[in-house]
């Protein structure tokens, strides 16, 4: 058998861990930078931090158009490059204006350099054993997601320096940009650039249905990231464990990686997803659940507290964690060689599509009907998710994928 941890493979994994590391120095703490600084109200937060989502998604379809008609390496170098300057503009922006900007910039390399490190991870990983390195890839990721948050929160409780986070997010992007300096790529993708410009450029078009599909999922995460805090602080009365919840989750995530591993080895992709949904269904469910059978007295309130919120984010890490790889080696496996970076990018598109549209519709779901009415339509919308793909979305990928990818 290949091998799989190839120094190529491992140097594109630690890239991918600084580049989240980086993201995630920053994410917990930018609205009270923003709050302290600037003196910004919530709605003015809510605006500068979303420009880095619209950014990202706006770039995703050109980055992948790019990373399959040029150079993969030459790509990821000017991608990485651009998105480590950008934490340097953090240091010099000295007006609220000055911030809005460069965030919202900072989403575009962002977006690019997801799509073309990815990417360069599934061309170094032996064709033997693609679908398992896709799915340990995500655990740099994940890893980031469960470290990063808390060493920021740590080192800003210690100095309440926001500059020495700049420069920390800086240095750790610069070293992911020097590992990534140095991997070597054997091949390079065919010379597409003479063919006409078409949607199927920017969007794999053959895999529109999964990517239809992967919305309903983004969806529900996108709903319960962003206000899960004043879910747990309003309804079930946890003032300080938001933390807890998405290490648990983060747990949940490098558990099904490790534990999934296996099962992509072997090409189970259809299965895998399947369990993923299944799994994290479960986990939305427990979360509305729990607290509404507190409320009517049917279970107690620490019950509630450790099944419905802890368990809930262990059950919806583990989902996903199936979920995502599976459906993005679907993806993949619906791409030819050429295709791959359009393959990425369309996966993450879909996703990003989900979570924006989950933030603005949960906000007004629960402004209208409550907090709990908007988490069972997370239930529901991830049901009707769940039903697609046994009803559609998987005899789809068996029509429409490739012999070769």
């Amino acid at each position: 058998m290949e091998r799989l941890w190839n120094r190529n493979y491992c140097k594109v994994m630690t890239a991918n861990f600084a580049l989240f590391t980086a993201f995630y120095l920053l994410t917990p703490l930018l609205p009270l930078y923003l709050y302290e600084t600037f003196g910004a109200t919530k709605d003015v937060i809510g605006l500068v931090l979303s420009g880095y989502t619209i950014t990202a998604l706006l770039f995703r379809p050109f980055s992948g158009y790019f990373v399959d008609s040029f150079p993969r390496k030459t790509v990821l170098m000017v991608c990485f490059t651009s998105f480590a300057i950008f934490f340097a503009g953090y240091l010099a922006a000295s007006t609220l204006l000055l911030f809005t900007i460069v965030r919202t910039l900072h989403g575009g390399p962002f977006g690019a350099l997801t799509v073309a490190n990815s990417t360069v991870a599934i061309d170094v990983v032996p064709s033997s054993r693609r679908n398992e390195g896709i799915g340990y890839y995500g655990l740099s990721n994940n890893l980031a997601m469960a470290v990063a948050p808390s060493f920021a929160i740590f080192i800003y409780a210690q100095t309440h320096n926001f500059q020495l986070l700049f420069w920390l997010a800086l240095l750790v992007a610069t070293f992911g940009l020097a590992v990534d300096a140095t991997v070597k790529l054997n091949h390079q993708p065919a010379d597409v650039r003479r063919r006409k410009l078409s949607l199927d450029r920017f969007f794999l078009k053959r895999g529109w249905l999964l990517a239809a599909n992967m919305v309903f999922f983004g969806f529900c995460f996108g709903v319960l990231s962003n206000y899960l805090a004043i879910y747990g602080h309003q309804v079930m009365g946890i003032t300080g464990g938001t933390g807890t919840w998405f290490m648990l989750c983060a747990m949940g995530l490098m558990l099904s990686r490790l534990q999934g591993g296996k099962a992509l080895r072997q090409g189970c992709l259809t299965e895998n997803a399947a369990e993923g949904m299944l799994i994290s269904l479960v986990g939305y469910t427990l979360f509305v659940l729990m607290p509404t059978l507190h409320q009517l007295s049917i279970v107690s309130y620490q019950f509630s507290i450790v099944l419905g919120y802890y368990g809930s984010a262990l059950l919806i890490g583990l989902g996903n964690g199936h979920l995502w790889p599976a459906f993005q080696n679907m993806m993949i496996s619906m791409a030819y060689h050429n295709e791959r970076g359009t393959a990425n990018s369309t996966i993450l598109i879909s996703w990003d599509v989900g979570m924006g549209l989950g933030t603005l519709l949960g906000g007004v779901l629960a402004e209208h009907v409550g907090y709990t009415a908007a988490f069972w339509t997370v239930a529901a919308v991830n049901l009707v998710g769940v039903l697609l793909y046994f009803l559609r979305s998987r005899a789809f990928f068996f029509l429409h994928r490739v012999v070769m990818s």
